[in-house]
């Protein structure tokens, strides 16, 4: 067991802890603010404040897991073992206050701040401090806490955490079924008005495949590598601009999600839910009633959430699994981590049952965002896969039925994917 000293125990320094200790090292830890208990402790010891005793890890705190309430934080990033870290501490312990510098992007701290809204009412990744100091593209967390393990060891040879398994998620989400098919004559011939084709009349008349069925595809590979994949379902009653699946109530919906019931089932709250979380319970539900099954997993269509106020309405939804923490406007590590998380209320300041599980990779960024072609969208890819691994963390891609297809727009992406499936089976 490792014992940690702090003379003020905090629900922020509690919550990071378990986080370090439990999530990502798998290691046993108390917490004490007895003086005399970490004294006469005899095994590998962390003292969290000034004036520590010999023999020791020392960490001087920089206020912010002592802190309550939310206030600006002037963060100044400096170079620590080749990569980014802030929180300096000026004494002769460790480097920075490792501990608050991982509160502060786990809890996204900076996204309870002042922000501009982007197009969709969203955080921008733009305002990230990763993205300001260019390390968005990496675990930061995971690289501090490799290099923090190490400090420890040279002090403590011992000190040998279990710590986690590479683990790759594969999951979908089902925003648009189909391109054409059950869609009814009304969307058809209004479809087929503003681009006409014999593509639609093809399909429709049963002589081609649908181009966003890529379903027997997905199952195919799910069977091939043994994946059990994880399925986001779009259920949304308002059809709009932004939620173009057919009704729920369709059975071709219904049987779509009966093919894919043996698989993990989630909900894909629709796009105004996150003005109207009242949705959320209403779109579970629909769920459930085809299922048959609790709904404990979700992700928010066009990753649209708004802290605390999302994360609490799905809480109070039965959800268990969130999916959502990730940028719907460019690839990378929104919480610099590749390890799930559980969710802390910053403004309540507590640690919730809320998991986090934050993806690095989504296809309809590389192609509609990034602008990239599918040679370079393969090597982004293998990038995240190999940083995910090298970290022990685990690497959440996300896919959409529509880019698996055979639609032409997305020539080629199919069999990227499946080449990317076949490397890390």
């Amino acid at each position: 067991m490792l014992l940690i000293y702090s003379h003020h125990i905090t629900p922020r320094l509690s919550y990071t802890l378990q986080f370090i200790f439990n999530e990502v090292w798998k290691y046993p830890f108390e917490l004490t603010d007895r003086a005399d208990v970490f004294e006469a402790f005899e095994g590998p010891r962390i003292y969290y404040g000034k004036n520590p005793p010999a023999t020791c890890i020392q960490i001087e705190p920089q206020g912010l897991l002592h802190a309550t309430g939310i206030q600006p934080q002037e963060i100044q990033c400096f170079t620590h073992l080749g990569y980014p870290a802030f929180f300096k501490s000026p004494g002769v312990g460790y480097p920075f206050d490792i501990f608050s510098g991982v509160f502060y992007l786990s809890s996204r701290y900076e996204e309870y701040l002042p922000h501009t809204k982007d197009l969709y009412g969203r955080f921008p990744h733009t305002a990230s401090l990763a993205f300001q100091e260019g390390f968005l593209n990496i675990p930061l967390v995971n690289y501090w806490l490799i290099d923090f393990q190490q400090a420890v060891r040279q002090l403590y040879p011992g000190f040998q955490p279990a710590g986690n398994v590479f683990r790759y998620v594969r999951t979908y989400d089902i925003d648009i079924a189909w391109s054409y098919k059950h869609k009814g004559f009304g969307r058809n011939l209004g479809g087929w008005l503003l681009k006409p084709g014999l593509e639609r009349c093809r399909v429709l008349a049963g002589r081609k495949p649908d181009p966003y069925d890529s379903y027997t595809f997905i199952e195919q590979l799910s069977a091939k590598y043994h994946h059990q994949p994880i399925f986001f379902f779009l259920l949304s009653e308002d059809r709009n601009r932004y939620n173009k699946n057919i009704r729920p109530s369709h059975p071709a919906m219904q049987e779509l999600i009966h093919r894919l019931n043996h698989y993990r089932a989630g909900i894909h709250p629709s796009y105004n839910s996150m003005q109207q979380p009242g949705l959320i319970e209403q779109e579970i539900s629909l769920l459930q009633n085809i299922t048959e099954k609790p709904v404990r997993d979700s992700r928010q269509h066009y990753l649209r959430f708004e802290l605390p106020q999302t994360y609490r309405a799905l809480i109070r939804a039965g959800i268990v699994n969130e999916f959502s923490m990730g940028y719907g406007s460019i690839n990378g590590f929104r919480a610099s981590v590749a390890h799930a998380f559980h969710w802390y209320d910053l403004e309540a300041e507590q640690i919730t049952p809320l998991k986090i599980h934050p993806f690095c990779f989504m296809d309809a960024n590389s192609y509609f965002e990034q602008k990239q072609d599918v040679t370079v969208t393969q090597q982004e890819l293998n990038d995240y896969y190999e940083k995910c691994r090298s970290v022990h963390g685990c690497m959440i891609t996300i896919f959409h039925n529509h880019i698996l297809g055979s639609d032409k727009m997305f020539s080629g992406w199919s069999e990227m994917y499946a080449q990317f499936a076949s490397r890390i089976s």
